[in-house]
């Protein structure tokens, strides 16, 4: 028997584990808001769902989407991409350790270090793009390595492949935040990860309005593992934001393709301001990932981070001036923002570590949406000059 070609991501994204309503043909994936579903007999829920903090047939269609999309065998989906790293850290025990990405989101951070740190649990942060580094941090009580590519907010490229192999060895498994890249561009478990973690609020959902996180993988048992905290812990995602995820990955290629083209044009007149001292995007040749973000990426994605030769004044400054970027937190809709992480999203972490990684106080993050390419250039180079006249630099 001849095996079906595996359909290609853009028909994945609009169709995968969705199927019209076979009692009306509604095309959408209806909003089952059922917060609990009749029985047959005690102890035998009809269609498999009993409590929609268990299972609820939206979120059942979103995950099976979301499988497809990243070429896993299930995925789970939660509140929050937070929720779902906690549910994975749960299954951690005392005495456990974790090695992470030196450079990674402040709420993952803070997970890690005023949570689940108070438990027992050890964490070592290393440079993720130094394999030798990632290496000497492996040790005999090791259980998680938890890597980001592209990485929060200083869009280094993580070999995922390598990384995964040092794991696997070990018999350690290797988390891969996909946030940045999406399916997409980037597909871990593909590259060898053993789970796949999303904060489906950024690109996946693309619109602004509803938070979730996911979590994908292959293996039935940790599947079960992960699905019992999700359910004991209540991190579940509701009915209507798994529609809304659901209606937002419809347009995800047609939108990364967007984000990617619009990020190459802005990241190169950013090279070219003479009051711009450096720029993060893994597009640009002279990025130190480039040739392996060319490897393992279908493109570069629409993050940019940079730094301003005013420092911390003149990012402020420049973040407070845009017009059609607008300063916010969070990432990946189809509007442009503009943030200062070490005041924002990376507050959490102490100044001593976010410099030690590389993250200067003055470092301005873009997240550059659909509009046209020409108008984010015209605001980004009109804040320049604002910030240039506020924060003055010896040329």
């Amino acid at each position: 028997m001849t095996k079906k070609p595996r359909l290609r991501f853009e028909t994945l994204a609009v169709h995968a584990g969705q199927e019209s309503d076979p009692q009306n043909g509604a095309v959408m994936t209806p909003i089952y808001y059922s917060s609990t579903f009749e029985q047959d007999a005690p102890a035998q829920p009809r269609s498999g769902y009993e409590y929609s903090r268990t299972t609820n047939p939206t979120r059942t269609v979103l995950e099976a989407n979301l499988a497809a999309l990243e070429n896993g065998a299930w995925g789970l989906c939660f509140a929050s991409g937070l929720a779902a790293l906690n549910a994975l850290c749960d299954r951690l025990k005392p005495g456990d350790h974790v090695v992470a990405a030196n450079d990674l989101y402040g709420g993952t951070y803070r997970l890690f270090t005023q949570v689940f740190q108070r438990y027992g649990i050890e964490f070592t942060y290393v440079d993720a793009t130094d394999l030798a580094a990632v290496e000497r941090a492996l040790g005999s009580r090791t259980r998680t390595l938890y890597l980001e590519s592209p990485t929060n907010p200083l869009l280094s490229i993580v070999d995922i492949a390598a990384c995964a192999m040092l794991a696997r060895a070990r018999k350690i498994l290797t988390v891969v935040d996909n946030t940045f890249a999406t399916p997409y561009l980037q597909r871990p478990l593909e590259l060898g990860a053993d789970l796949v973690l999303h904060s489906m609020t950024k690109y996946l959902g693309g619109h602004s309005d509803a938070v979730g996180g996911a979590l994908v993988g292959n293996d039935a048992t940790l599947r079960g593992e992960l699905a019992f905290f999700q359910n004991a812990v209540g991190g579940q995602m509701g009915p209507m934001d798994a529609f809304l995820f659901l209606r937002g990955i419809k347009t995800l290629a047609l939108r990364m393709d967007r984000h990617g083209a619009n990020a190459e044009k802005v990241a190169a007149a950013l090279v070219r301001h003479p009051f711009v001292e450096r720029v993060h995007f893994p597009g640009l040749p002279s990025h130190p990932g480039h040739a392996l973000a060319k490897r393992q990426m279908k493109g570069f994605g629409g993050m940019i981070s940079f730094e301003l030769k005013g420092g911390v004044e003149a990012a402020n400054s420049f973040a407070c001036a845009t017009e059609i970027f607008t300063l916010a937190e969070s990432l990946g809709g189809v509007e442009s923002l503009v943030e200062v992480p070490a005041s924002m999203t990376h507050a959490s972490i102490p100044a001593e570590e976010r410099r030690k990684a590389g993250l200067s106080d003055g470092l301005v993050r873009l997240s550059i949406g659909i509009e046209n390419a020409d108008d984010l250039i015209a605001d980004v180079e009109q804040a320049l000059a604002a910030a240039l006249a506020r924060a003055p630099v010896t040329r």
